[in-house]
């Protein structure tokens, strides 16, 4: 008599099992703290969470690093030259051309609906992710990730 164990895994047709990746979605500040706190957040990320994971990051998210690394101050310009790098490591989301709004909007449509973690430091939106029970994970005293909110095991 055989028996599964599905604890944080799914089973397939044949009966083996196959760990599905747990999606974080990246705001562009994320993408920042390499440069500003030395933490490598995609190390940081797998540490924190015990587990494989897919960043994603939202299509206007991206924009605004394009639009920062374009026009913003010299430092500021490199700074999002690193993080669109970074960026190529994420799965793009598109939304879809009928959103305008803006890249928290992105962040917060695309959080309601999946129910996945969000990596910012940006104490608003933090806020507004916490209102809808959504997990945030966070710098904490300049030198780790943190995480506010539990994950479900998918």
């Amino acid at each position: 008599m055989a028996t599964h164990r599905i604890w944080n895994d799914k089973v397939n047709a044949e009966g083996k099992t196959r760990r599905e990746k747990l999606k974080v979605i990246l705001d562009s500040n994320a993408l920042f703290v390499p440069l500003q706190f030395k933490i490598d957040v995609f190390e940081g990320l797998r540490v924190l969470l015990n587990r494989n994971f897919e960043p994603v990051l939202p299509k206007p998210v991206k924009d605004e690093l394009k639009k920062i690394a374009e026009k913003g101050s010299p430092k500021m310009r490199k700074a999002a030259a690193y993080a669109l790098k970074l960026a190529e490591k994420c799965m793009l989301v598109d939304l879809g051309e009928d959103f305008a709004g803006s890249p928290d909007e992105a962040i917060l449509r695309l959080a309601d609906a999946w129910k996945c973690p969000v990596f910012t430091n940006d104490r608003k939106l933090r806020k507004r992710l916490r209102d809808i029970n959504v997990p945030v994970i966070y710098v904490r005293q300049k030198s780790r990730l943190e995480i506010d909110g539990e994950c479900e095991l998918v």
